[in-house]
């Protein structure tokens, strides 16, 4: 998976118009920000999920996880297929 959104956005608003005067650096495309979005949308088990109403009443997945230990020093890790905070030593 590349490292960067697939459009660069940066790099076309610096490209000269298209022959029609519409295209970059004058018009964004539905489809390149659509790209975009998906690129970055966080692919994870339905489990880990929970969804919320977001700005504006959107929907908004957000990710869910144990609650940290009040006390101690611990790390977040699987066990047995579970995500748990695990007591470790402190550094």
């Amino acid at each position: 998976m590349p490292a960067n959104p697939p459009v660069d956005f940066e790099k076309r608003v610096k490209l000269p118009p298209g022959k029609m005067g519409s295209d970059y650096p004058y018009a964004i495309k539905a489809t390149d920000l659509m790209q975009n979005f998906v690129f970055a949308t966080l692919d994870i088990d339905a489990a880990y999920v929970e969804s919320i109403n977001g700005v504006g009443g959107h929907a908004q997945r957000k990710l869910k996880l144990p609650a940290p230990p009040s006390s101690g020093t611990h790390v977040l890790g699987a066990v047995d297929g579970t995500i748990q905070w695990i007591a470790t030593e402190e550094c």
